[in-house]
């Protein structure tokens, strides 16, 4: 029942991710939500260490592309700086906004993967669209109002996860960990 929670990997953060690393998995593109996974919901200005990553994976010529369930208005005010593609109102944890990207870019499911600090949103939408997801611990504690009620829930399905041994309670630095 909670198998559609599983991510495929678990990382502290998105800084963990290494173009080596993803391209040793034929991983072409980076989908990522934005609000506590790119950028703190409540400081929209990113960070020296965002800036620099995002940077890396330019250099390596891994677009990232942030997925997000907020409105376009949102979502383009947020990354108008870092000059990312955007998908707004994704839908997740439904698969709309991920097939929407594989379709814009042209890309088969195993080429991408979305990172998101959301087991019910994030990873549920990966599972859906048939891809490989990235759980990232949030970069902050506190979230927007309507986020709480999906972190109840998923203090639930990650002890069950744990329990069950399908994922593990230690937060990675390395996809090859």
């Amino acid at each position: 029942m909670f198998t559609r929670f599983k991510p495929t990997w678990m990382l502290e953060s998105i800084y963990d991710l290494k173009p080596a690393e993803l391209k040793k998995r034929g991983i072409k593109v980076v989908l990522t939500d934005l609000d506590n996974t790119l950028i703190a919901w409540n400081n929209p200005n990113g960070t020296a260490e965002l800036k620099h990553w995002l940077e890396i994976m330019q250099e390596e010529a891994i677009p990232v592309v942030v997925v997000s369930n907020n409105s376009k208005k949102r979502v383009a005010q947020a990354v108008a700086p870092f000059k990312l593609l955007f998908i707004s109102r994704a839908l997740k944890p439904f698969s709309y906004g991920i097939n929407k990207a594989k379709r814009e870019l042209k890309l088969k499911n195993h080429d991408l993967i979305l990172v998101g600090d959301q087991l019910v949103t994030d990873v549920a939408a990966a599972h859906a669209a048939g891809i490989r997801s990235v759980l990232v611990k949030p970069i902050i504690e506190t979230d927007a109002w309507n986020t709480r009620i999906n972190r109840f829930f998923e203090r639930i399905i990650k002890k069950k996860l744990i329990k069950d041994k399908a994922i593990s309670a230690t937060w990675r630095h390395s996809l090859d960990d």
